[in-house]
């Protein structure tokens, strides 16, 4: 079990995939409509980095991106967020960068996401080895990293590391079942990450995917706290989340905002809430402000340029009176 007093560094590791969103402009534009589109960086892991830079903390993103116009996209996009690509190397071939593109519509919105022969897929164990785990405070990723091979052997190779240097392990569930060979091989693979995890987030459908059945989705989420975990936050979209901790567990509701999309809302409601646990805020706190980042971001255009810096997420809080924590069983 790590130290999570350690994330007060606030200098993070994120494993995982950067890419390109492309956006039906001027919002509200279907995609088959369009006759222009706004670009922006994408990628979970990617996004998650950005939530953290744009609230003050420090974030590094190892993974692979296309030897192409579209990867040198997303180096710039890094570096314009002031995200650490030293450890993001160019993979040369017929891998590609991901591609998505997206809709800003709240009603039957449409993200087709293009991940064909993947570029960060080929990340290797060597990637993750060049990497000094003590120079931070904490190894994030998503599932997403976790999909196919050689990056799900070079995941766990990097969870290792991080593990014996003594960081906390981070991880987002975020089950995307098109980059899988199966659901068996996924339900598997995120057990046996999520087992060497310190703080655990997912989705109501995705623990309950882990699980075997929707309806012991929370059990799983409990189970992972007697298995070790420190932290498990178990979202339920509009209803709020439950959080679970080794002193007990919690239930939070959401901020009421006027959305413009869906998309966006986990990775910003992760970065908030890992930057609230690192500047000594109480758990509950934590998820409140996750939620908060969240409310902005689906309100915005975009997901990495929506974003909300500190100050922004303060005002925010300022004029939105939040949902009071309650204590369960």
């Amino acid at each position: 079990m790590a130290d999570l007093s350690r994330l007060a560094g606030r200098n993070f590791l994120v494993i995982g995939r950067a890419g390109m969103d492309l956006y039906a402009d001027p919002p509200g534009t279907r995609t088959e409509d369009a006759t222009r589109f706004t670009s922006a960086l994408g990628g979970s892991s990617a996004n998650i980095a950005v939530a953290l830079t744009r609230q003050g903390c420090r974030a590094a993103l190892v993974t692979r991106v296309s030897d192409d116009a579209v990867g040198r996209f997303c180096l710039n996009q890094l570096d314009h967020y002031g995200i650490d690509r030293s450890h993001v190397r160019p993979v040369a071939g017929e891998a590609r960068n991901s591609l998505a593109v997206v809709e800003t519509r709240l009603e039957d919105c449409q993200s087709v996401i293009y991940r064909n022969n993947a570029a960060d897929f080929a990340m290797t164990a060597a990637d993750v080895e060049t990497v000094d785990y003590s120079a931070f405070a904490a190894l994030i990723t998503t599932g997403t990293v976790l999909a196919a091979e050689p990056s799900r052997t070079a995941a766990f190779r990097a969870f290792d590391l991080a593990r014996a240097a003594g960081l906390p392990l981070i991880f987002d569930v975020d089950y995307r079942p098109y980059s899988w060979p199966s659901p068996q091989v996924a339900a598997e693979t995120y057990s046996r990450a999520a087992a060497l995890c310190d703080v655990i987030v997912g989705n109501d459908v995705e623990f309950g995917f882990m699980a075997g059945h929707i309806d012991r989705g929370l059990e799983k989420a409990r189970s992972l706290i007697a298995d070790g975990a420190q932290i498990v936050v178990y979202k339920m979209g509009e209803k709020g989340a439950v959080t679970i901790t080794r002193d007990g567990g919690f239930s939070t509701g959401i901020y009421p905002t006027r959305a413009l999309k869906p998309t966006g809302a986990g990775d910003s409601f992760l970065g908030a809430f890992i930057v609230s646990l690192a500047n000594g805020l109480p758990v509950s706190t934590a998820v409140l402000r996750g939620s908060a980042a969240a409310a902005i971001v689906v309100a915005r255009v975009g997901c990495a340029p929506a974003m909300p810096t500190g100050p922004e997420l303060d005002a925010f809080l300022a004029d939105h009176p939040g949902p009071t924590p309650e204590r369960i069983a």
